[in-house]
């Protein structure tokens, strides 16, 4: 659906579940399962810059957990994470991105969720633009130096 450039992941970060799953019934599985889904989702909210994340599924609410120690690691290796980490690179693969999702939306029914994708997205190239802005010292205004 073109939600999120896969170019924009440098890190993944997992819950091993080996233990709270151990031993139960599938019914059982899937109730934790979306508690757990439930629970990340949030902690990745509270965690957001902006308040909100790239998820065109809505997620029912469940009461949280307290989730299994998780691993994170950059998947990314260091020669090509320099390299795309680039602002003027990312505003350009973002602005792709969105005009890629935009183009979906258009074309299809879309779900309400994958419009509020959109404007997350649109949010988030909005912030990038606007901090690279700033990092080179360009006035908005005027679009002259200050």
């Amino acid at each position: 659906m073109n939600v999120l450039d896969p170019a924009e992941v440098a890190y993944i970060e997992v819950w091993p579940l080996d233990a709270q799953m151990s031993g139960l019934q599938a019914r059982e599985r899937k109730s934790v399962l979306d508690r757990v889904e439930y629970t990340v989702f949030q902690k990745v909210l509270r965690e957001s810059a902006l308040g909100a994340i790239l998820n065109e599924k809505e997620i029912a609410p469940q009461n949280e957990i307290v989730l299994p120690v998780s691993h994170k690691q950059r998947i990314v290796p260091e020669s090509i994470y320099d390299q795309r980490k680039h602002p003027d690179l990312r505003i350009a693969r973002r602005a792709t991105t969105i005009a890629s999702l935009a183009r979906v939306i258009s074309e299809r029914e879309v779900s309400g969720g994958l419009r509020r994708t959109l404007l997350t997205q649109a949010r988030r190239l909005e912030r990038l633009a606007a901090r690279r802005v700033e990092e080179l010292g360009i006035g908005v205004a005027s679009g002259k130096k200050t």
